[in-house]
């Protein structure tokens, strides 16, 4: 398995915000020094305009450049579209990796799924897996993506809604934030909510329904929009998911039997490096 970080994303912040560079810094070091499982590092991918274009437009590119708040969860910072656009980098770098036979996981910030074509919101400014997903569609390949992070991927869901040849299942609290994802969507968008405080007994019947959907689709690759943030610790939201149910979701990647590739989206308990680890300890073991 590799990893695909660049420690320039841990070069902003906002004083006080959970999306902090230590969610990328201290799970690199967790992941260097541990010895569980035999990984290989690997830098981002070139992005293009055409890439970026497919899902986002262009003003909303322009927008990226221009020195303001774009709302008040998620701040503008220098350099913040090259913070982005290398997101998305290791996001097609992880697709071109898992492409040619080796599971990959991207671990960069920022996060990406509440991204939508013309809006950047929730913390995030591209949405790196829609982007990744649209360029394995013009390789010709039929992809699904898998979003398990606690808040509905709005994102994802604007940029994938009716695209050919793609599939996108969220599982996710609700009511929660962004509000979004109460039902399916087209033909194409399928959500799974959670109610606040539920067991994880029911997040596990609700991944488990939505990768029933996803492979009725018949994917070739698999993306996951891997979010922390449903652990029972993490300050944003009322999951109630343990250690081990994140172990128990890199097994059912596993299981899944296409190539398969993930992100980093959310997760902002201090566990999450261990949570990260044991996902794919899972996902890379059994």
């Amino acid at each position: 398995m590799t990893i695909i970080t660049d420690p320039r994303c841990t070069n902003y912040h906002t004083p006080g915000h959970p999306e902090k560079p230590t969610r990328v810094s201290r799970t690199v070091d967790l992941l260097k020094g541990q010895k569980a499982l035999e990984l290989k590092w690997t830098e981002t991918a070139e992005v293009t305009n055409q890439q970026l274009l497919r899902a986002h437009t262009q003003s909303h590119l322009d927008r990226l450049e221009v020195a303001e708040a774009f709302d008040g969860d998620t701040a503008w910072h220098p350099g913040i579209s090259e913070h982005a656009r290398r997101g998305v980098g290791g996001a097609i770098k992880a697709l071109d990796l898992c492409l040619a036979g080796e599971p990959a996981f991207s671990l960069l910030r920022p996060p990406g799924h509440h991204a939508k074509k013309g809006q950047a919101m929730g913390f995030c400014y591209l949405g790196s897996m829609a982007i990744a997903a649209l360029e394995a569609r013009a390789r010709g390949k039929r992809v699904a993506i898998f979003d398990f992070d606690v808040h509905h991927g709005n994102g994802t869901e604007d940029i994938m809604l009716g695209q050919e040849g793609t599939a996108y299942a969220s599982v996710h609290q609700h009511p929660c934030y962004p509000g979004t994802g109460t039902k399916n969507v087209g033909e194409n968008c399928f959500n799974f909510p959670v109610a606040p405080r539920a067991e994880p007994g029911l997040w596990r019947a609700a991944f488990t329904r939505a990768l029933t959907r996803l492979k009725e689709t018949k994917p070739e690759v698999l993306g996951i929009s891997a979010g922390f943030d449903a652990f029972r610790g993490d300050p944003l939201a009322q999951g109630t998911l343990e250690r081990e149910d994140f172990q128990w979701l890199g097994q059912q990647v596993r299981s899944f039997g296409i190539p398969a590739f993930a992100i980093l989206e959310g997760g902002y308990s201090v566990d999450l490096p261990d949570l990260v680890l044991i996902f794919l300890l899972g996902w890379g073991k059994g």
